[in-house]
Parts: C-alpha cells; structure tokens; sequence
C-alpha cells in the first residue's frame, strides 16, 4: 500500500513533457478531420485512423489515460432483492481490478411486466425517483456509486481506491467514474434481461461529463446522454461567455482540479492552444447517437457553447452518414436533471431503439442567431 501511494504521488508531481508552448493557437473550433501531421480525412479508414488520434489528444491532456477493462467483474455475495407490482430491485456489490480489491454497489430495478431482453439505462450516483417511469415505459434503469472507485473532493486531492489500485495511470476522477461505467456494463451483459445493443448511459453535472466521457470510452454505449455537463463536459471552452464555469475556473485548486488531468490547468485563459474542443467528444460517439439535454438558464454550465460544439459536431456525422445521431434538446429551467429530461431520454430511445416517431420539439436553442465560424470543411460522405 506505501510503494502505491509513493508511486501514484510520484505521478502526479511528473511534468507533462509535451506541454502548451509546443501547441500553435487555433482561435477557430478544432478541424476533427485534420490529422496531427497535416493530412485530411479522406475515407472512412482515414477516420477511424483520425479517431485514434483524437481519442489520444482528449486522455492525454484532459482527462488523462484509463486502464483495459481488468476481466474479472464479479458479485460479491448474494444480491439484495425487493420487488412490488411494478419493479424488481436488485442490490449488488460487484468487484474488479488487481485482486479484485475494487468495489461498486449497482442497483439494477427490472420492469416486472414485458418481453425481456430490455434496453438499459446507465446512470451515475443513486437516484430512483424515476424507475417508475422507465420501468413502466420498458426500460431497465441501473444506477452505481461511482465514488466507491474515486471520492468526489473539492480543494483538495485524495488518491482514491481506483488510482491506487493502477497508479501508472494518470487518471483523474472523472476518467474513474467514466471507467467504472464500463465496469458496472462487465456485469449487466451477464444478465439475459439485458439487450446489450442497447445499452444508454447518462449523468448530471460533474457524473454527465463522465457519462459523456463514458460513452467515448466504451463503444458499448449505444446512446450517450450527458444532462447539464457544461464544462469538461459538452460545452466548447472557446466559446464561454460572461457568468460561465471556464478552464480556469474549473481547475482551480480551490475547486475541481482532481477532475481533470494534472497538467489540464495550463490551459487556463489559453484555450486556443488545445489541440481539440468539446466537439471532438461528440465526434468520437459518432456513428452512435449523443443527446445532451440542458437548460436554457443554466448559464453556468454554458448552454451557448454546448450549441456551438453540436454544431461543430455535426459534420462528422454528416460524413459518417448519420446526420440524425447528433441531438441536443434545450427547455426551460436550470441546473437539474428534470422529469423532461428523462422524458426527453425515453422518447429519443424509443425512436432510435424502437422505430417510434419522434415528435418532440428540438428547435428552442440558446442562441438561435449564431452562424458557424470555422473555414474547414467535411469531407464528401462515405458510402
């Protein structure tokens, strides 16, 4: 346990070798199909090549690189079960990792009634004030304690049980949680109620930027739905206006720098110099389906900028051929995961799942005026 924590303290006092004076300034939204060494995008080889890429730029400056899944989840004792006329509720505590020394509780609540395999709702932290309606609309809801892998803290750091357990991983707290979804899915494919081709995963706030970075990660996820995630989540960092949390705010000692990688903060009131915005986060979902849900008065977390990085988003699923896969539903409201916002979630699952008709109005936006900026250009569509 020493040589642990002496080795995860060395990690975190490393400098970042490759750092901002070494990365031009783009004041312009990031061209996703640009590589590193100047060459376009040109097929979809040449894309799932650039994806890589990408995927390398976000873990190593923002959120730092995440360990393979370890291949041992598994329940420790037997789960809790309650059950009415409406729901099965299961309780159960899974283990993973070196040993098997890591931890999560994970309630699973069945639809009592239906025709299983079911679709899966993946969500961050307990909260079961809406299993009814998911249960009764045919959804398995799942939800897990993703501080049992890493405690969330504000002005200071702990080495939480995950970072212990690799510390030659530079992690911070929301690739953990977002690594812990893709555990708690090790133990639901195990489940024969399970469909696990459709399999959702969504979180608020700080747990929706981890459950947008979730779906990165894991291809698993089939639907991705960060709620009012804002920065380090689906808001683009070089478009933040006044009243906004921003790069620098958010890595502040004082705040919620253990969140993001060691190093993120030298970006404060340097934006430009990152080598990619929020867009790309979208980009990697791509060819699956991303849904942000958030309020129009959440000026904190930045509803302006989550539009912009949608827009930018867009072409690549323009490109990949799924131009409907790239959602985002803005009501009334502030900082809260609503009873819309799950209504919202449903009906979009029902359509994308289920071939439903999607009726919902998409069209209210923060700032319906705001035109595309970039000069780049997507490439033609593959076929």
């Amino acid at each position: 346990m020493i040589l642990a924590v002496l080795l995860a303290s060395l990690m975190h006092a490393q400098p970042n070798v490759d750092g901002i004076d070494s990365l031009p300034a783009i004041e312009e939204m990031p061209d996703p199909f640009l590589f590193q060494d100047g060459r376009r995008v040109e097929t979809l080889e040449d894309w799932r090549e650039r994806r890589k890429e990408m995927l390398e730029l976000i873990l190593k400056y923002q959120y730092g690189h995440v360990p393979p899944a370890p291949g041992n989840v598994q329940v420790d004792g037997e789960p809790k079960v309650l059950q009415d006329d409406k729901t099965l509720h299961r309780t159960v505590r899974i283990t993973m990792g070196p040993e098997n020394k890591l931890s999560t509780t994970v309630h699973v609540y069945s639809p009592k009634t239906g025709t299983a395999p079911y679709p899966v709702i993946v969500r961050f932290g307990i909260d079961s004030r809406y299993v009814r309606l998911m249960n009764r609309r045919g959804y398995v809801y799942v939800c897990f304690e993703q501080v049992d892998l890493d405690p969330d803290t504000e002005g200071h750091d702990i080495v939480g049980p995950a970072q212990l357990a690799y510390p030659e991983y530079d992690w911070a707290s929301l690739a953990v949680w977002a690594w812990g979804a893709g555990r708690v899915v090790d133990y639901l494919v195990t489940l024969p109620e399970i469909d696990v081709d459709r399999i959702i995963v969504t979180g608020h706030s700080r747990t929706g930027k981890a459950a947008l970075l979730a779906g990165v990660l894991d291809e698993r996820f089939a639907m991705v739905v960060p709620n009012g995630s804002g920065c380090g989540g689906a808001g683009a960092y070089r478009y933040a206006k006044k009243g906004v949390e921003t790069l620098k705010l958010i890595t502040l000692e004082s705040r919620f720098k253990s969140w993001l990688q060691k190093d993120f903060s030298q970006f404060s009131d340097k934006e430009s110099h990152l080598p990619f915005d929020q867009h790309f986060m979208r980009a990697l979902i791509a060819p699956r389906l991303i849904l942000n849900t958030d309020g129009l008065a959440d000026e904190w977390a930045n509803p302006p900028g989550t539009q912009i990085a949608w827009m930018a988003a867009q072409p690549v699923f323009e490109f990949l051929g799924v131009p409907q896969n790239n959602l985002c539903h803005f009501r009334k409201g502030g900082h809260n995961q609503a009873p819309l916002d799950y209504q919202v979630l449903l009906d979009v699952a029902d359509w994308y799942f289920k071939g439903k008709p999607l009726t919902r109005d998409f069209s209210a936006l923060p700032d319906p005026a705001y035109k595309p900026t970039w000069s780049w250009k997507a490439p033609a569509p593959v076929r």
